[in-house]
């Protein structure tokens, strides 16, 4: 069970720092937002920039995320993808898609998802173009994911679990196992 404190804090910050520039960014700005007190965030967090740091950190995501054999890792990553969003109402990867503008706390979360996300596909599959198949992987896992967050009552959002893992996963698979 997690912490509802901290979730808030979470996503107040995941917001707060992809709309703003670092420096931009108070505790008592993203404090208001998850509407707990900036002693809260101290209190989980420490400082600003270890929450920054929890924001820009992916691995709880690859992790989740690698846990098959990759004779069925698509269906798994689709499944475990959609899951996590219906359970939590937020997305595992798509905050990277905020941090596309420039400034170097954009290029860490960047920098963070190719190491412990793009990297970590990659370092599971064997064959030609691993790295190139990696980055189609999480490319499609982005996409799916941004999908669902843009259209939350949408055909994804709503459609049975089962069937958007038939529909979506064969495509991962045949990057993973080509």
């Amino acid at each position: 069970m997690t912490d509802p404190g901290r979730t808030s804090i979470l996503r107040a910050a995941r917001k707060a720092f992809a709309r703003e520039p670092y420096n931009a960014v108070t505790l008592r700005g993203v404090a208001a937002d998850a509407g707990v007190s900036a002693a809260l965030i101290v209190k989980h967090y420490g400082s600003k920039e270890a929450l920054f740091e929890k924001v820009a950190d992916f691995s709880e995501a690859a992790q989740l995320l690698l846990q098959a054999p990759n004779e069925r890792l698509g269906e798994h990553a689709v499944r475990t993808l959609v899951e996590y969003r219906r359970e939590n109402d937020q997305d595992l990867l798509v905050r990277v898609v905020f941090a596309a503008g420039k400034g170097d706390e954009r290029a860490q979360i960047r920098d963070h998802f190719r190491d412990q996300v793009t990297r970590a596909f990659a370092a599971r599959l064997t064959g030609p173009d691993a790295e190139l198949r990696a980055a189609l992987i999480t490319g499609q896992l982005l996409g799916l994911g941004a999908a669902i967050a843009i259209d939350k009552t949408g055909p994804i959002a709503v459609a049975d679990l089962d069937q958007v893992v038939a529909l979506y996963a064969p495509g991962l698979q045949a990057l993973i196992t080509p």
